[in-house]
């Protein structure tokens, strides 16, 4: 259709032969059909489901914070989708694969009975591509296996991944005492300098920290390649040498839109902690890197 110019179509359908012709200006095709007895029923959802309603921009920017996130695990499925978790104090949006989690709490959602489910990765990237041409509101009704989200030009319908989330806060340190403020921007574009440089296989970037000053540096020891980068920054915890696998960093960077961020960190071998500078009204987005082994 789409090779075709702007004009009039005719199709016949012979629901006894199953066959379909498509005729055009100058030709015409012809299609075999399938009965529609064969199509899959769509589970419907009790009434006494829980149900969400939730901003269309807030929730498409939600899942785009997020699914980058996501695992590729065939051994923990639990992993490789986008877990939605409704208490008392918000609904949390989570995605990890082990090495880097996002967290969105919102706050102007929540209520007294928590619920939550797991949402796959292949109808959250449908949501998103529609979602960002949409407005209003969305609708999220689930059960303990299917989901039912209506937007103002639709609805979609999708199983969703059985199973318990790990828990995800336990993950989360609460007390990263080394704190950096640095434009985002200008992280992203050394790291994108200095990651070419850096090992194929681990990606492995050094930071060197000291009052004031952010170093970059990678090493490849196969090809004899090295590349190091200096940021004025703020900082004054206690100087530090940690490492990070640089294209998980630059994913979370690339998926912050503050201007600048704030990087907590407590020792080299305990998780660091991103978080915006100015986060989205109602909401509070962080994301956490696990650091990886320097060789000193």
């Amino acid at each position: 259709m789409k090779e075709l110019p702007e004009q009039p179509l005719s199709f016949e359908i012979d629901l006894n032969a199953l066959t379909i012709n498509v005729m055009y200006q100058n030709g015409r095709y012809n299609f075999t059909a399938q009965n529609a007895d064969e199509y899959p029923r769509v589970q419907p959802i009790p009434d006494g489901a829980t149900a969400i309603t939730i901003s269309s921009s807030v929730l498409n920017d939600n899942i785009t914070r997020t699914l980058f996130a996501t695992a590729q695990d065939e051994l923990r499925p639990v992993m490789n989708g986008i877990y939605f978790d409704l208490t008392a104090e918000s609904l949390a949006i989570v995605a990890s694969d082990g090495h880097k989690l996002v967290r969105d709490k919102n706050f102007s959602i929540k209520s007294d009975i928590p619920a939550s489910f797991i949402l796959p990765k292949k109808p959250a990237t449908l949501l998103k591509n529609v979602l960002s041409k949409d407005s209003g509101d969305v609708v999220i009704k689930f059960d303990n296996r299917n989901a039912e989200i209506r937007f103002s030009d639709g609805i979609l319908s999708c199983r969703l991944i059985e199973g318990r989330y790990p828990n995800y806060n336990s993950v989360i340190p609460q007390d990263n005492p080394n704190q950096l403020t640095i434009d985002r921007k200008a992280l992203l574009g050394a790291l994108r300098r200095v990651l070419p440089f850096a090992s194929e296989s681990s990606q492995l970037i050094r930071f060197h920290l000291e009052s004031g000053k952010l170093e970059l540096s990678s090493e490849d020891i196969d090809f004899a390649t090295s590349a190091k980068e200096s940021l004025v920054c703020d900082y004054n915890g206690q100087a530090m040498n940690i490492g990070f696998k640089g294209s998980s960093l630059s994913e979370i960077l690339s998926n912050l839109e503050s201007d600048e961020v704030i990087v907590k960190l407590a020792d080299p071998s305990r998780a660091g902690i991103i978080i915006p500078v100015m986060q989205p009204e109602n909401e509070d987005v962080l994301m956490l890197i696990m650091p990886m082994l320097l060789n000193e």
